[in-house]
């Protein structure tokens, strides 16, 4: 009842001519703001949030904890990342250099083809056979764990980051003790950076690796965990 009732003052006070102009509201619409309207657009406006972001190594950017591929050239440029629910898009100077579909969750790499370097290209700043040889040089566990990050990628370079990642644990807290975080990690088929650094910081690399097989955790004391002495048979007395 009420918004009718508005409907109808509304349309009376827009068709009634002001004493200034000479013309209702109404009016003044139809003769100026009309003939310029322009369509509305064929899709719904999308919300969308923009950042900064700098190209690493493997020639991907950070976006939300996904990672989406430019043209290599770019390499260690700062780009502008516009990203809506749907779509990211990357520009460079005002420039659009490329487009991915939003990634859901968080580790996955989207890598257009056209954006990976030439096969023969020989002055890449990284590669595959490059990084397996600074891990050499640490030890052979660590060079294992390397080999196995970049093959379990899709594309190698997409295991530049975490090799990289490694190399900055190699200098603090050393080298011997990243070899044996590695030889953990490998043990325990844990093929990541993360696995590596979570054993550094929890000072598990110090720890002989039969020690890590058969060590426990303390039993939480609790009135709901029994214990083994609840389960102990007693034969019945004659």
């Amino acid at each position: 009842m009420l918004n009718a009732a508005i409907r109808d003052q509304l349309n009376r006070i827009n068709h009634r001519p002001m004493t200034r102009l000479g013309k209702s509201r109404w009016e003044l619409f139809a003769e100026l703001d009309r003939p310029v309207l322009q369509p509305l657009p064929a899709e719904r406006f999308e919300m969308a949030q923009w950042k900064f972001c700098r190209v690493h190594v493997d020639y991907h950017v950070d976006v939300e904890r996904n990672y989406y591929s430019v043209p290599y050239p770019l390499l260690h440029e700062r780009l502008e990342a516009r990203f809506t629910a749907s779509v990211v898009e990357l520009y460079h100077r005002g420039r659009r250099v490329a487009s991915h579909p939003r990634l859901s969750g968080q580790g996955p790499y989207s890598t257009g083809p056209q954006h990976r370097p030439p096969a023969h290209r020989a002055q890449a700043e990284w590669s595959p056979s490059r990084l397996i040889a600074w891990a050499e040089k640490t030890g052979p566990t660590t060079a294992r764990l390397v080999t196995e990050i970049l093959h379990r990628r899709r594309h190698p370079e997409q295991g530049y980051r975490a090799c990289l990642g490694l190399m900055g644990l190699g200098r603090y807290p050393g080298q011997e003790r990243l070899e044996a975080a590695c030889a953990r990690a490998e043990r325990f088929l844990a093929y990541s950076y993360r696995a590596v650094k979570n054993t550094l910081t929890a000072g598990l690399d110090r720890l002989p690796l039969d020690e890590l097989d058969t060590q426990t955790a303390p039993r939480p004391l609790h009135e709901n965990i029994r214990g083994a002495t609840y389960y102990t048979f007693e034969e019945p007395r004659c």
